[in-house]
């Protein structure tokens, strides 16, 4: 069993490399990976809660600027009853990049999740939760110049989010909607890599001075294929980011519309005009998962995503070409 799941894993990696299909994955805000808004989650007919679970995954994550980000994660799940109960999420960053190459821990993740409704056919369930971050996105280059966000290894911003899922044992059906409160200390503009090797790969990124991040709103629609010992699922998850993010330009908010922005300079008059990239809109990524339950206290889970349509501009650093999740969660 153990040849045939480094098989798999090496495998995938190497679709990772060799394949230049479009994906995007969840939002790295990690709102859609949170209780009633997860993927492949468990149904059953009456409401079976352990008591504790504890998840370990490895994520691997593909830019279209051939960053390569990886994640390590450790999910703990508690039931404080029989239809209550928490998740606590930590994850450890790594990014490798034309521009640095940087590492630390991730924002945490804590949530509330409640079974609203349980009948034999089906079951509602509701989450609320906070994205609580570990720092501000202020890494450098080794010549200390800021760094986009897609090198940053926290949001730095604190998130509420809330949502709800309908599952059966063929379907799940998820929304939810996720708020950044403040605005970040990135630094990142194109005229600070002025000179640099690199700038004209710099001026590709988002500029992020300042970023007040914008709202999301999701939707899940997942298709599950259940067999005694092993599962399989194929799914949509939309993402729309309903507000423009917000970044500063010479002391003036500029909001990321895709139109330019004009202010007019509070000394002496003149109009200033500022161009941007259109930061709202739909992601649309296609999902694939498969399960493999050695019993019913241990399980290995497998996520893959094609990105099918990405918004223009992410500012936040959250845009995937290509995802790939592998985990391994016991139960006790």
């Amino acid at each position: 069993m153990k040849s045939t799941i480094a098989k798999v894993i090496i495998f995938s990696f190497l679709g990772l490399w060799t394949t230049k299909s479009w994906a995007q994955g969840c939002s790295d805000a990690g709102f859609c990976t949170m209780g009633a808004m997860k993927p492949d989650q468990d149904y059953h007919k009456r409401v079976q809660i352990r008591l504790k679970s504890l998840t370990i995954s490895y994520y691997a994550g593909l830019t279209k600027f051939d960053d390569l980000i990886s994640a390590y994660q450790a999910e703990f799940n508690f039931a404080l009853s029989k239809k209550s109960s928490v998740q606590f999420k930590l994850p450890y960053l790594q990014v490798n990049g034309t521009l640095a190459n940087t590492n630390g821990l991730g924002d945490i993740t804590l949530s509330f999740s409640r079974n609203l409704v349980q009948k034999e056919n089906y079951q509602i369930n509701a989450t609320i939760g906070t994205k609580i971050p570990t720092g501000q996105p202020t890494l450098t280059s080794s010549d200390n110049r800021p760094l986009p966000m897609y090198y940053q290894t926290t949001l730095g911003t604190f998130d509420i989010a809330l949502g709800t899922s309908i599952i059966t044992k063929k379907w799940l059906f998820a929304t939810g909607l996720q708020y950044a409160f403040n605005k970040v200390d990135n630094e990142f503009l194109w005229g600070r890599w002025t000179g640099h090797e690199h700038d004209h790969l710099a001026n590709k990124y988002p500029r992020a001075n300042q970023l007040k991040r914008g709202t999301d709103i999701m939707a899940r629609v997942e298709r599950n294929f259940r067999f005694a010992k092993f599962n399989f699922n194929v799914g949509l998850l939309p993402i729309w980011r309903i507000t423009p993010d917000k970044i500063t330009m010479m002391n003036y908010e500029i909001e990321s519309t895709g139109k330019p922005n004009e202010v007019q300079n509070r000394e002496t008059g003149e109009i200033l005009s500022f161009a941007t990239r259109k930061s709202t809109g739909l992601a649309l990524t296609f999902l694939y998962g498969f399960g493999y339950n050695f019993s019913v206290k241990s399980a290995l889970k497998f996520i893959g995503g094609q990105r099918v349509k990405r918004r223009d501009a992410n500012g936040d650093g959250l845009s995937r070409e290509q995802v790939f999740s592998f985990a391994y969660q016991y139960k006790f």
